[in-house]
């Protein structure tokens, strides 16, 4: 699949692939040079070596040592400097950042095992986004931001509560056969 000319990524079949929602993400996320960049749940790290590749200063984490391991190679085999890392959302990250990004696990089905936790969001859809906003302000600079990928089979009643009091802007979109995927722009952490 072609993700940035350029960019080369080997998979592991206990590794969410990239895929559609990735290319999304990497084409709605507009970066800038010297920005401080967290990825969580970077899987193979296609999301992180696009934003180092544009300059961007970048820590990677996932809560799947399989996934850190890969990122790892793919960091390599990309000639970019990230730092790769096991951790369940912010529970080993130290640091601040302009961005935080995260393609969510945003599928409202309720799975096991390290490879679900990709794509498994529980009976609403929205996995870990609850966790990821509410411990933002301890890990963005004022003014920083959270972006994410969310489908449109999240409930959409638990997605609004979860959003409600950010301000909030789409960056992307892209219809799919079954559902709708929109890139979300998400500030207003009280640290502005």
């Amino acid at each position: 699949m072609e993700y940035e000319p350029g960019i080369d990524i080997a998979e592991d079949p206990e590794v969410y692939p990239p895929s559609d929602d990735s290319i999304l993400l990497i084409e709605s996320l507009d970066v800038r040079e010297d920005e401080r960049v967290l990825e969580v749940g970077c899987g193979s790290g296609v999301v992180s070596i696009h934003c180092a590749r544009n300059g961007c200063d970048v820590t990677a984490v996932d809560i799947n040592p399989r996934a850190v391991e890969l990122a790892k190679r793919n960091v390599a085999a990309n000639g970019v400097d990230i730092r790769v890392s096991e951790s369940d959302v912010y529970g080993n990250v130290d640091g601040w950042f302009d961005t935080i990004v995260f393609n969510l696990p945003y599928l409202p089905v309720d799975e096991e095992g390290l490879l679900a936790k990709a794509w498994s969001g529980g009976p609403d859809g929205l996995g870990p986004l609850p966790r990821l906003l509410e411990g933002a302000p301890d890990h963005l600079v004022p003014g920083g931001r959270v972006v994410v990928v969310v489908s449109s089979l999240t409930e959409p009643r638990a997605l609004e509560d979860a959003l409600e009091g950010y301000d909030v802007r789409t960056l992307g979109e892209t219809k799919l056969f079954f559902e709708r995927l929109s890139v979300l722009e998400i500030r207003g952490f009280g640290s502005e």
